[in-house]
């Protein structure tokens, strides 16, 4: 049998999921925030969806928190989990943020639907880990 190694050669580069939260790519959501939305696997979401998790103008939106539009994204996907019928790696979902628009040159805020797709898969050490994105990241 041919070793990987024989066939390809030694790795030039690799980045892992721990590079990318290192760099900011990835947000790591606490663990105990996790385990409180009765998710056991560590998540991660992307800068991607952050926009959404922790927008600038969060202070211009009352009772909105970060907290609390995490939690939202974090609830959602565990309801979604849990109300899958076919067993998979990979999960959509939405979820409803308020967020702060320009329209008809004012800035107001409105609700806006967004799809996530969640991945379950290998970690840095082939634990099970979840990442959470938008359409169109990887």
């Amino acid at each position: 049998m041919t070793e990987t190694l024989d066939l390809f050669g030694s790795v030039i580069s690799s980045y892992s999921r721990s590079n990318a939260i290192d760099d900011g790519i990835l947000i790591e959501v606490p663990k105990e925030f996790s385990k409180e939305a009765g998710i056991t696997f560590p998540v991660a979401y992307t800068v991607g969806l952050s926009e959404y998790v922790e927008p600038d103008d969060i202070a211009e939106m009352p009772g909105q928190s970060s907290d609390g539009r995490l939690w939202d994204l974090l609830f959602m996907f565990r309801m979604a989990a849990k109300t899958s019928k076919t067993p998979s790696d990979r999960l959509t979902y939405k979820v409803i943020f308020q967020m702060r628009r320009q329209i008809h040159n004012r800035k107001i805020t409105v609700p806006e639907t967004i799809t996530v797709y969640a991945v379950c898969g290998p970690g840095d050490n082939g634990e099970p880990v979840i990442t959470l994105m938008l359409p169109g990241e990887d």
